[in-house]
């Protein structure tokens, strides 16, 4: 079953690299890693409805730190404006960074917090872990495409 179910994922990955937006990209990337993490944590009916809403909202709060925060804070480097930029621009910058990092930081405490009330550590363990694989696994797709 699980041989059948990478298959699948690594012909979905491939058939996202065919003509479609960002946004339809993502919204499948996401669908597919929902899949592989419910099959890698085997969570009851009750652990599910209440993990996925505290999985999903913070998702959405990385990304949302992560590319929309972090994305501002990149532009202002294109188009050579980095060699512009003055020593105290240069530090201010780099405090927003880490007001970012920090404020990713303590909401990642608080997602484990959030988590430890309805799965177990250990699942908790193989969440991670079923994360970084499927990244892991994303990304040697993506590598193979170029």
């Amino acid at each position: 079953m699980k041989k059948i179910i990478i298959l699948s994922v690594l012909l979905l990955f491939t058939v996202l690299s065919f003509g479609q937006d960002y946004k339809e990209k993502r919204e499948k990337i996401k669908a597919l890693k929902i899949a592989y993490i419910t099959e890698q944590l085997d969570l009851t009916t009750d652990e599910a409805q209440k993990f996925w809403p505290i999985y999903n909202a913070n998702d959405e709060k990385q990304f949302e730190l992560r590319h929309k925060k972090m994305r501002s804070i990149i532009n202002k480097f294109e188009n050579g404006s980095l060699e512009k930029l003055s020593e105290k621009e240069a530090a201010s910058l780099i405090d927003q960074v880490e007001n970012i990092e920090d404020e990713l930081h303590d909401y990642k405490k608080k997602y484990i917090k959030d988590l430890k009330t309805v799965i177990s550590a250990k699942k908790i363990i193989k969440l991670k872990k079923a994360e970084d694989e499927f990244n892991r696994k994303l990304m040697k797709q993506y590598k193979g495409k170029k």
